[in-house]
């Protein structure tokens, strides 16, 4: 059935940190670390962290009771005066490229010295893509591209040393660890790495916290258990879905190129189902913290997402608010219609979403996406690449438009 979209229902939903456990443990076993291992400064670590350090086999987590420090609770002496040296291993594909070209621009911003080592080639065909064919911004504030395979990244970063070392690229331990093994034997003070909150499991309890269970066999949970046994200071970042100019993944975009043809734009399920869609910039900016706020971040997991859920319906009205323009919203069920849901839409068909508790008790974060004000710079992006006018196949729509007996746009 269509049906004209209704402006009745709430569209964005927040909560506050102050719902974070106050006092009991998670029930998933966790990374014990001391007291001392929180707050010792790097000098003194050195001798303590072997032995008051132990690390869980089975996984670790953000812990939610006692052992909880906020931001105030001590003196972070590392600050942003504290210029670092810093290496981001950035991937060449998927959406979380474009957080490796906002977190170097803003180190750069912040007087921090950064290379970005992206995968593959200079000249590949990627690299005439967003948001490689702005790297030229990165150089023009004093940063350094270089392109090659981070299995060899010592040489091809030419015997550069680091302070801080992100890896924006693996998904596995294979793909990690060659560059992990590096830093840890280049002397590397920091490591960070760009995980993600697809590895939580499905739960009755939303929205998913840092602690929450995650799936075992997850490439990004091997990953992470690697780096905290053998890192004294890392820090671990689970992004979720995230807009911003220079994104090459669509998400927003999915939205414009069916309102802008005046299609009814298909919503699997009920369209209520909540989600978290962050600016770029909001991630580049907790990553910065890390960056800036070692001992606060060391031994954490940061949820890398905005501080306010959006149902799937909401999304809808909010681009179409955006470009100014009406809309209609089909909802369907992707198994009576006989579709693959992750190929007819962007996001997941059930609630997901995460809430960024540690980064504002931990780090004082604050995010800063609006997604109603956002969406209309990237619009009007959209627009002024043409993406508006180009020619585009609806065949997985029009399936299911059939189906329901609704009319295709003409």
């Amino acid at each position: 059935m269509a049906a004209l979209a209704s402006s009745s229902s709430s569209l964005l939903f927040s909560s506050p940190p102050s719902r974070l456990a106050p006092t009991s443990l998670h029930h998933l076993p966790r990374l014990s670390i001391s007291t001392s291992s929180f707050l010792s400064s790097s000098s003194s670590s050195s001798s303590s962290s072997s032995s008051s350090s132990s690390f869980s086999p089975s996984f670790f987590a953000y812990p939610t009771s006692s052992r909880r420090y906020s931001a105030s609770s001590f003196t972070v002496r590392a600050s942003a005066a504290e210029k670092k040296k810093v290496l981001i291993v950035n991937t060449n594909s998927g959406g979380h490229a474009v957080i490796g070209f906002y977190f170097a621009k803003q180190l750069l911003g912040s007087g921090h010295e950064v290379t970005i080592l992206t995968v593959g080639e200079e000249g590949s065909d990627k690299m005439k893509k967003p948001p490689f064919n702005r790297f030229s911004e990165i150089v023009s504030a004093g940063g350094k591209t270089v392109w090659g395979n981070p299995a060899d990244v010592g040489n091809v970063v030419a015997g550069a040393t680091f302070d801080v070392v992100l890896d924006n690229n693996g998904k596995d331990l294979d793909t990690v660890r060659p560059v992990a093994d590096w830093a840890k034997s280049s002397g590397v003070k920091q490591f960070l790495y760009i995980s993600s909150a697809g590895i939580y499991k499905p739960t009755d309890e939303p929205p998913h916290v840092e602690g929450d269970d995650v799936k075992a066999d997850a490439g990004h949970v091997g990953v992470e258990k690697y780096i905290a046994e053998i890192f004294r200071s890392w820090a671990i970042f689970r992004p979720q879905y995230m807009i911003g100019s220079g994104n090459n993944k669509d998400c927003e975009e999915w939205f414009f190129d069916r309102i802008v043809r005046k299609r009814p734009v298909p919503i699997p399920g009920s369209g209520m189902q909540l989600t978290n869609i962050a600016h770029v910039r909001d991630l580049s900016s907790m990553l910065t913290l890390a960056v800036e706020k070692p001992e606060a971040a060391c031994c954490n997991i940061f949820n890398c997402v905005s501080d306010r859920a959006v149902t799937l319906d909401g999304m809808a009205r909010l681009c179409a608010e955006a470009a100014g323009l009406p809309l209609e919203i089909v909802h369907y069920d992707p198994k009576a219609v006989g579709i693959d849901a992750k190929k007819a839409f962007p996001f997941r068909s059930m609630h997901f979403y995460a809430e960024p508790r540690a980064a504002k008790d931990i780090l004082g974060w604050n995010g800063t996406t609006n997604l109603p004000e956002d969406l209309k710079e990237r619009f009007d992006e959209y627009v002024k690449i043409g993406r508006d006018k180009k020619p585009m196949q609806f065949e997985i729509d029009d399936k299911i438009l059939e189906s329901l007996k609704v009319p295709e746009a003409v």
